[in-house]
């Protein structure tokens, strides 16, 4: 049974959600308050989170950026209005998963939902698998069970998209990737227009992994087309 964490300030829309996870086998916990719920997951393993953007006492832009912060990685899918372009970036940079925009159908929240669990589902058994997945490159080094990056033996903490997306090129040195490429391969969704989403991870992902961001060592610029990993 998955446990399902649902932070949502209508309740209509809460009831209507948890009935059909219910459905769906899942054991849910709903909240409308923000800080509430944010304190509950703290505390609760969960497998995926239904999190509004608009909530009382805090909103779930800082919840999502202060999970990622205590390095909860469980999947997030980010509830945003219409009108809130700004918040589905925002949701994006600070560690959502997925997002869906409100008004939205039943159906296709279980088709987001099932297809954010078949994702964890291929990779804890992909882990499970594979006894130790470590790449090192010069002083860099990556290991993938447990999602830990450091840097001449110091730790390196990275957001779960950072992580992903680092990962994901330093796996393939010297294949460039462009824009909308990673954003369907790390976000696993085709988020078409939101290509400087790519372009802030990197820099952060820079910043954190770099001498100089400026001149890189490990995630190199393709000029006119996107981001590798070196392989010099």
């Amino acid at each position: 049974m998955r446990n399902v964490i649902i932070i949502e300030d209508e309740k209509d829309i809460s009831e209507l959600v948890q009935l059909h996870l219910e459905d769906m086998n899942c054991h849910v916990k709903s909240f409308f308050n923000g800080r509430l719920g944010f304190e509950y997951a703290l505390k609760n393993e969960f497998d995926l989170m239904i999190l509004d953007i608009n909530l009382p006492e805090m909103n779930g832009i800082d919840i999502c950026r202060s999970l990622r912060a205590e390095r909860v990685n469980s999947p997030i899918l980010m509830l945003t209005a219409r009108s809130e372009e700004i918040d589905k970036v925002l949701g994006l940079e600070t560690g959502a998963d997925d997002y869906l925009t409100k008004p939205f159908s039943i159906r296709e929240l279980v088709a987001r939902v099932k297809a954010i669990l078949r994702r964890v589902d291929i990779d804890t058994k992909h882990e499970e698998n594979v006894e130790e997945e470590i790449l090192e490159y010069k002083e860099l080094r990556i290991d993938k069970r447990k999602r830990k990056v450091t840097l001449a033996n110091k730790r390196i903490e990275l957001t779960p998209k950072e992580f992903d997306l680092l990962y994901l090129l330093a796996t393939n040195p010297g294949v460039t990737y462009d824009r909308k490429d990673l954003l369907n391969l790390v976000w696993s969704y085709d988020y078409e227009g939101y290509e400087h989403t790519v372009n802030s991870h990197i820099n952060r992902l820079r910043a954190k992994i770099e001498k100089d961001p400026n001149k890189p060592d490990y995630v190199l610029t393709t000029w006119g087309v996107g981001y590798r990993f070196s392989d010099n």
